[in-house]
């Protein structure tokens, strides 16, 4: 195992933390990239987070599924048509408003979803069973507590059934609006 640079400065050093955060944030966005490698060819990041949202929330109307992206809806539109293109997503009108669209995942844009997101979870397992225990938990009291500050929800358990936060912070009203 390499030797760790020892951390410089005080228990309270901002920078050394920043640091230290971006660090593993670019550790995370490489792990990200590369579970998507598989289907790269047929889905980007954006498209990605798009079936996670789909995957996450089941039938969502377009203005939703913007809103949840931050994106706009023209936009959103763009990546649904690519997603149904490539048969991952499709679209149906709401049966109790025929004026608007549901989107959804397809089988296939399920699959997808579940192997990247398995893909993901067996890297970072591995980058994680190289520590020793205490960096484990210490790991983990410190992410807790990162996450509990930026206000973002716990990611699910590996055998969680239920559906799981979307990565990013969403709020509240409109996580129930969509």
């Amino acid at each position: 195992m390499p030797e760790r640079e020892p951390l410089a400065g005080t228990m309270d050093d901002v920078d050394a933390v920043t640091r230290a955060v971006l660090t593993a944030s670019r550790l995370l966005v490489a792990v990200s990239a590369r579970s998507l490698a598989e289907v790269e060819e047929r889905v980007t990041l954006p498209q990605f987070r798009m079936l996670v949202v789909l995957a996450t929330r089941g039938e969502t109307k377009l203005v939703a599924l913007a809103e949840l992206l931050q994106v706009a809806p023209s936009t959103a539109m763009r990546m649904v048509d690519r997603l149904i293109a490539a048969g991952l997503a499709d679209r149906k009108a709401n049966p109790s408003n025929r004026r608007e669209t549901q989107l959804r995942l397809t089988d296939e844009g399920r699959r997808t979803v579940e192997e990247v997101t398995a893909r993901r979870r067996a890297e970072i397992a591995d980058i994680v069973e190289r520590l020793r225990p205490t960096e484990r938990l210490a790991l983990v009291e410190a992410l807790n507590a990162f996450n509990e500050a930026g206000g973002e929800p716990l990611a699910p358990a590996a055998d969680d059934p239920e559906p799981h936060p979307l990565g990013w912070i969403v709020d509240g009203a409109m996580a129930h609006d969509a």
